[in-house]
């Protein structure tokens, strides 16, 4: 199994403005839409990216099968999307897609939004599940945890408080439908609408349930994804050479100060030993534009 072409375009539309090591097993990767005019080019990102939506939304099953049919493969893609004006996570749900397939090289298994039947239904669980083969020949087993808030605060905050019920296997029903054991059975379950290779359905599941018989190890690890707002309009009446050296100054230092926050959520909810990836994108008025990028992306 390989990450779609598609995916890696999130490289074309954003800059990768710097990594901040945490711990010894954490990444920080903080990155920025590209700038046109002083401006994040969101039109730029949404032409390139338009082609990952139904790679993100749909199985690689569906995604082969409608591969001749690219209409009514957009179609069945956007049916699983819920009204972009009330729908406050699924952008987020795309974009640590993007990144954990596009930058880090992790390939998609299942994303939370294939379960859905319908548009209105929500799903309980991981954001997303990837895999990812390391230097050493072992393998993270990735669940995915995005959130699009105002305050990257809040966002950071939020998504470990997530993490922790998720591992703990709490949910806002109330109803032991979660957690890691059971997302890795739904997972398994749902092998067979994701892959129609035999060997790739026993590689896969080789990860999901690891057996001391594999030559190699498996560690639960977790993907984040957060959208934040930055107001960058005092700084527009900069030069385009100083405007580009400036947003990205105060995005860096905007996201340094957030180091000891993550270092504390980790501590505080006692997820010592598993690995974090976590990506975070700035807009200019996170409301805003959250509505105007998902309604472009599923016109």
């Amino acid at each position: 199994m390989e990450v779609n072409n598609n995916s890696i375009k999130i490289k074309e539309v954003t800059t990768h403005l710097g990594t901040f090591d945490i711990l010894s097993n954490t990444k920080l990767e903080v990155f920025s839409f590209i700038i046109n005019a002083n401006e994040f080019d969101y039109r730029n990102a949404i032409e390139y990216l338009l082609e990952s939506v139904a790679e993100f939304a749909l199985s690689r099953k569906i995604n082969k099968e409608y591969k001749d049919s690219p209409l009514h493969l957009s179609k069945k893609a956007r049916e699983k999307f819920r009204d972009y004006t009330k729908n406050t996570g699924e952008l987020g749900e795309f974009f640590l897609y993007c990144f954990l397939e596009g930058h880090l090289g992790a390939p998609k298994i299942l994303s939370k939004l294939e379960l859905k039947t319908a548009k209105n239904m929500y799903v309980n669980g991981a954001d997303g599940l990837h895999y990812l083969k390391l230097d050493d020949g072992n393998y993270h087993l990735i669940f995915g945890e995005s959130k699009v808030e105002k305050k990257l605060t809040d966002g950071l905050r939020s998504a470990f408080e997530s993490i922790s019920d998720f591992k703990e296997g709490k949910n806002k029903k109330g109803d032991n439908k979660s957690g890691i054991m059971f997302e890795k059975g739904l997972l398994n379950s749902n092998l067979s609408r994701e892959i129609e290779d035999e060997d790739e359905k026993m590689f896969l599941k080789s990860i999901i349930y690891p057996s001391s018989k594999s030559d190699f190890y498996v560690d639960d690890a977790f993907g984040i994804f957060v959208g934040f707002e930055y107001n960058y309009s005092e700084l527009q009446k900069l030069s385009n050479i100083e405007f580009r050296k400036a947003i990205k100054e105060k995005i860096l230092e905007a996201t340094k100060k957030q180091i000891k926050n993550i270092n504390r959520y980790v501590q505080v909810n006692k997820l010592f030993g598993h690995t974090f990836y976590i990506y975070v994108l700035p807009f200019a008025d996170i409301e805003i534009d959250r509505k105007m990028i998902l309604k472009e992306l599923l016109s």
